[in-house]
């Protein structure tokens, strides 16, 4: 069974699938991955340089660290190998810190000023840390379906596939399912 927080879940699970997105990815061409499909970003590449942006944007709030960003829509990193690099290294920043956290932290005010749409507010840490795993999910939702619709499947993608509960349930990481059984009730 699993027994860390919710960050540390969902830092697991943010590593996870961008490496199966990024792998899905790297078997498109770099003019598909380019390619306006419509998305909030236009394409699968411009969304994947916003979810890098937007945890650089959020992880300093709660880590104290500074990570380079720029304006909002603007691609950090036009080579995708450059990106690739810079994904996997967000990702270990952000286990890294998820690996510290405690419910008490996770409990604690913090008042933070977003600048997208300046404001201020004070809640507990644990809302603006769902924020940043929710703005995760949001947009690599959109690169999926992008990459759906490119006839790239990445496989299983729900929380409860994640190796890392497999081994928790007593079974090998590498076994687990990759996809939704056919029998039983058709419920996840």
């Amino acid at each position: 069974m699993f027994d860390g927080t919710y960050a540390l879940l969902m830092a697991e699970y943010n590593q996870w699938m961008n490496g199966k997105l990024y792998a899905g990815c790297a078997r498109l061409s770099d003019e598909e991955r380019k390619r306006d499909r419509g998305a909030f970003f236009k394409s699968i590449h411009g969304t994947l340089n916003h979810l890098v942006w937007g945890d650089r944007g959020w992880l300093p709030r709660f880590n104290g660290k500074t990570y380079a960003t720029g304006p909002v829509g603007v691609d950090l990193y036009d080579d995708f190998g450059a990106l690739t690099a810079a994904r996997a290294e967000m990702d270990e920043e952000i286990l890294t810190w998820a690996r510290g956290v405690t419910p008490e932290w996770l409990a604690e005010p913090m008042t933070w000023t977003s600048r997208l749409y300046g404001f201020t507010q004070t809640h507990p840490r644990w809302v603006q840390v769902m924020q940043m795993f929710n703005h995760q999910t949001h947009h690599r939702g959109q690169a999926h379906a992008m990459l759906t619709a490119a006839g790239v499947d990445i496989g299983a993608t729900d929380l409860p596939m994640l190796p890392l509960l497999g081994a928790s349930r007593g079974e090998p990481a590498s076994s687990a399912r990759r996809g939704p059984s056919r029998e039983g009730s058709g419920t996840l």
